[in-house]
């Protein structure tokens, strides 16, 4: 069953950041359900996704969205299962404006923002993972694991 959900405001964004997401999670065995879902385009479509998310086993949810931004903060509006943003970089702005849009939340609505593009979506996903690994100890394991090995790849000298 689908602990993570995994939104996007458009198709584009999965193979250029969001799957990046996918990725680690799956690497730490966590399942996801990924969708895609304007905040814009497609509303209805993001409120019935929230209101079955839980009933579903979504415990987190990440977002990516780029320009305006808004799928996140919509998202946090709608549920209080903690909200993650990713803002992608498909504008002439670069992710700019996507960022900003994603971290200016207004007090009471939050949503835990994350660095532009793929490290951003992959950082999502780790947070994500810790936020099971509170509660899961079989997810805390593998984050752990997952974290030595990453340690272990660093070589001590060039």
């Amino acid at each position: 069953m689908p602990r993570v959900g995994i939104l996007m405001g458009s198709a584009n964004d999965y193979e250029s950041t969001m799957k990046a997401a996918e990725d680690i999670l799956a690497k730490l065995d966590i399942e996801t359900d990924v969708r895609v879902i304007s905040a814009h385009r497609t509303p209805d479509r993001l409120v019935r996704f929230l209101a079955e998310a839980e009933g579903n086993g979504i415990e987190v949810v990440i977002c990516g969205a780029g320009m305006s931004a808004h799928l996140a903060g919509v998202t946090a509006a709608h549920t209080t299962l903690p909200v993650l943003g990713v803002p992608i970089d498909s504008s002439p702005l670069q992710g700019l404006d996507a960022l900003l849009s994603t971290v200016q939340m207004p007090g009471g609505i939050p949503v835990a923002t994350f660095g532009v593009g793929k490290s951003g979506a992959k950082n999502a996903g780790l947070f994500a993972a810790a936020i099971l690994a509170g509660r899961d100890p079989e997810v805390r394991k593998r984050l752990e694991q997952f974290r030595e090995e990453q340690s272990a790849k660093v070589p001590e000298r060039p």
